[in-house]
């Protein structure tokens, strides 16, 4: 008899991956695939079997074209004149991370699952990163 497919028992694996000179959208897309599941043999689109994404050197993270000073990201607070704008230059230098987010968020499936998908994404600054006991299978 078959087990059955769930995401309880499903072995999930750590992919470390350098965001250095990485263009964003090319980078969102991977980590998107990775966290959703999509390469491996056992992928259903109703079960969260995704592994981990460990992201280093999110400030070196690139833009193709003018978006450094055109790409604006939009907050709304819902009150009349509640809109808050930042371009992609500015963000970058309050923080890197909220970048790399947005785009994967953006790029995951809208369900359910796509909160559950962005808990295994762990952003990094630097190139260090304080999960020592991680073993990183995918470099």
């Amino acid at each position: 008899m078959a087990s059955k497919i769930s995401s309880k028992n499903t072995d999930r694996k750590y992919h470390l991956i350098d965001a250095q000179g990485k263009v964003l959208g090319r980078l969102a897309t991977e980590v998107a695939t990775i966290l959703s599941g999509k390469r491996k043999v056992d992928y259903a689109p109703h079960i969260d079997g995704g592994d981990f994404v460990v992201l280093i050197n999110t400030d070196g993270i690139i833009v193709t074209g003018n978006k450094t000073n055109d790409k604006v990201y939009h907050r709304f607070s819902g009150y009349p004149g509640g809109i808050n704008s930042i371009n992609f230059k500015d963000q970058m230098k309050k923080d890197s991370r909220k970048v790399i987010h947005q785009a994967v968020y953006n790029m995951l499936p809208k369900n359910k699952l796509r909160d559950r998908m962005l808990t295994r994404l762990l952003k990094y600054k630097g190139a260090e990163h304080d999960n020592k006991t991680i073993h990183i299978t995918h470099e």
